[in-house]
């Protein structure tokens, strides 16, 4: 079942991200090309600050340093006509503090720089709430005392519903991608499984899942950057990034998507 299918990837570009006390890493493959510009925009319905971050890559060889792009025009509307403008700061970010998306709404980002104005639309999905989390005994390494993490939730029936996860341990983001659309699950309640390689969980350890309901192109973005993960899992650069919703074509994306968290200590 794809839904219990675990991924892993390099990480190719380092983007930190206030999130409560933790600190999320965002990690897109982005191949040999330099210099190209990276937009990486977020809208969820809790209020509070709203960002897009600019960036440029660099080769796949280079340090982990992204030019920040700055003096941009950014902006977020959605379908009723308002409009979020967001200003600089630090450099490459972009952000309006306060706003809050709200469900079945469809948000339009539009980024101008260097002459050239990007655009891209995202609508958010309703929520599907997030039950708990849990912890049992990683099989595969189940002599070492070794966790894995499992999400328990109720799929909405009847409705098409795309799911990424993203888990901290110890307030560090695990490299591993979890997307998941409904295919196999739908109506059903769910306890899934997010097997990851990279950060061993132990008794004691702090974990937290944030869960997001995404819409289906931003699910195909990181869906696709999930599979070149596993197809790549010594560290070759991915054969492609993955589909991006931003015209005319860049590296990233934009989602309008809900989030909660839960958090867990592990024994």
């Amino acid at each position: 079942m794809r839904t219990k299918v675990a991924t892993y990837f390099i990480t190719c570009l380092l983007v930190i991200v206030a999130f409560a006390s933790c600190k999320k890493i965002i990690t897109l493959d982005l191949g040999n090309v330099s210099g190209k510009l990276v937009i990486e925009g977020n809208i969820t319905n809790v209020s509070g600050p709203q960002y897009v971050l600019l960036s440029r890559n660099v080769p796949f060889t280079s340090l982990n340093v992204y030019p920040p792009v700055s003096g941009a025009n950014v902006s977020i509307t959605d379908n009723n006509g308002q409009q979020f403008q967001l200003t600089e700061g630090p450099a490459g970010t972009y952000s309006v503090d306060p706003a809050q998306g709200r469900v079945g709404t469809n948000y339009i980002l539009s980024v101008t720089t260097d002459g050239q104005t990007y655009t891209s639309s995202s609508t958010m999905p309703a929520v599907v709430a997030l039950d708990s989390i849990s912890a049992k005994p990683n099989y595969f390494n189940s002599g070492n005392g070794e966790k894995v993490i499992t999400v328990h939730f109720q799929d909405s029936p009847n409705i098409a519903n795309q799911y990424r996860f993203v888990m901290f341990v110890n307030c560090k983001q695990v490299n591993a991608i979890f997307a998941y659309d409904d295919q196999f699950i739908d109506g059903k309640y769910v306890n899934l499984d997010l097997q990851q390689n990279d950060t061993k969980i132990l008794a004691g350890d702090t974990v937290k899942v944030e869960m997001q309901n995404i819409d289906k192109p931003v699910y195909t973005y990181w869906f696709t950057l999930s599979q070149q993960q596993a197809n790549n899992p010594g560290g070759q650069v991915a054969p492609a990034n993955p589909p991006s919703n931003i015209t005319p074509t860049t590296l990233g994306y934009f989602s309008a998507h809900t989030t909660q968290t839960v958090t867990l200590i592990v024994k």
